[in-house]
């Protein structure tokens, strides 16, 4: 998938492996929605966008019947994955590809049985892998050409993009890192659209044959129109293909959608599919928390996106690292606390626990005694540095203290960080050795 900076493409695969702030790593998990395969074929075909037959199915007596009625003899199985590289992904029960051509009804079976209900793993989903709940199978068409074509939203100028190459069919992002000027990047202004002279010279530059030409064309302004229409932040087709008899297809299609858009996208959503998505960070989207996984033993609870980047940022400045980017929002409540604290611990890495409030909604000394409620209810016994700024900040300090808990209150920012690395790795030595450990704030 392209994300674009300025003029030049780059993709997040690429900047994943250049670039390793903890503000990239949470701004590449932006929660726009993803829908699976089968379901962006359906939609760009009711738009008229060119794709092989196909349907889903969902067992592998479905799965049969499909092969049946689609009467070839030549198609292609595709796990439903969201998730990228599914061809060269591998199954938990040991079979190789999700991605497999097949040539009766029998074989279909075959291989939905051995994907429906196991996990893909595959280059982009780590090693716990993606449930695979369906299939999809359709035709197997020959191209004479493949390219590639997605329609993106580039921040930099803050309009749409079409990024095309008219080497389809491979890995995108080798090829930007590659062969940069194999990427063609058109601008479009939002008020005029993609006009017929701007579609004819993205297919003229990719190469098409003369019969195309006018089906290729007709097939990026259906492609802009879904974008436009459907609130899309990505269409992606790879490859966008010209098949043995000149019919312009999409043979594969990966959309996102704004989530921003959502109340007007209503059947859009309706698609969602959250046994894709992190089981945690869904958990949080329901308590209204703002909840991204890290690779890191410190357990973030923050309030304000900004507050919670600095935070992050200096617990790696001190030598540790992040759990979790976690946004409890402007009100702090309680309950919002407590709805933190059970997906921060239930993630086994976390050895020490960051609280940095500013109460300014909500007084300190409540947001204290909600953290201290929460720590008792549920017998944390997680080593907790609390930094609470803002109004009755001196009673906050004063509750946490007289507490008796592992909770330590700092007024620091450098110090709280200091001590939640501190805490952390005295934990870490001591689940090695096996031994109990004590705190004070002299450790």
């Amino acid at each position: 998938m392209f994300k674009l900076a300025r003029s030049k493409p780059v993709t997040t695969a690429l900047r994943a492996a250049t670039e390793s702030s903890v503000q990239t790593r949470v701004a590449q998990q932006q929660r726009n929605l993803s829908i699976h395969e089968y379901l962006s074929a359906n939609l760009l075909k009711s738009y008229g966008v060119g794709m092989p037959k196909g349907e889903v199915a969902r067992s592998a007596e479905e799965a049969e019947a499909v092969a049946k009625s689609l009467g070839n003899d030549d198609m292609v199985i595709k796990a439903q994955v969201l998730a990228g590289g599914r061809g060269k992904g591998t199954f938990d029960n040991g079979l190789k590809g999700g991605v497999r051509v097949i040539y009766s009804p029998t074989e279909a079976k075959m291989f939905a049985s051995q994907m429906i209900g196991q996990k893909l793993i595959t280059k982009q989903t780590g090693a716990a892998g993606r449930l695979c709940n369906s299939v999809y199978i359709c035709e197997r068409k020959f191209a004479r050409r493949e390219f590639y074509l997605a329609v993106l939203m580039d921040r930099a100028s803050q309009s749409p993009v079409i990024v095309a190459s008219s080497q389809g069919g491979m890995d995108i992002e080798a090829v930007a890192k590659e062969n940069p000027e194999a990427i063609i990047t058109t601008p479009i202004d939002i008020k005029v659209g993609v006009t017929d002279a701007i579609a004819h010279k993205i297919v003229t530059e990719l190469g098409f044959s003369e019969q195309c030409v006018e089906e290729a064309k007709d097939t990026i302004q259906k492609l802009y129109k879904v974008f436009m229409e459907k609130d899309a932040t990505q269409i992606e087709i790879n490859p966008l293909s010209e098949t043995s008899d000149h019919k312009v297809m999409a043979m594969d299609a990966k959309l996102g959608f704004d989530d921003n858009a959502e109340f007007r996208q209503k059947e859009v959503f309706s698609w969602r599919d959250t046994t894709q998505e992190d089981a945690d960070e869904v958990k949080a989207a329901e308590h209204g928390l703002n909840f991204i996984k890290l690779d890191g033993d410190i357990g973030c609870l923050v309030n304000g996106a900004g507050l919670a980047m600095a935070t992050m940022d200096i617990i790696k400045l001190n030598g540790g690292a992040p759990a979790n980017f976690l946004d409890v929002g402007g009100g702090a409540t309680p309950a919002a606390i407590k709805s933190a604290f059970e997906l921060i611990t239930s993630d086994p890495k976390v050895t020490a626990i960051f609280v940095n409030i500013f109460g300014g909604i909500v007084r300190c000394d409540a947001i204290a005694q909600g953290l201290i409620n929460v720590v008792q209810e549920m017998g944390l016994r997680t080593p907790i540095v609390a930094r609470l700024q803002g109004t009755n900040m001196e009673q906050a300090h004063k509750l946490i203290n007289e507490s008796g808990l592992k909770i330590f209150s700092i007024e620091d920012l450098q110090s709280a960080a200091e001590k939640s690395v501190q805490f952390s790795k005295v934990v870490k030595m001591a689940r090695e050795i096996d031994v109990g450990v004590e705190f004070t704030l002299g450790i």
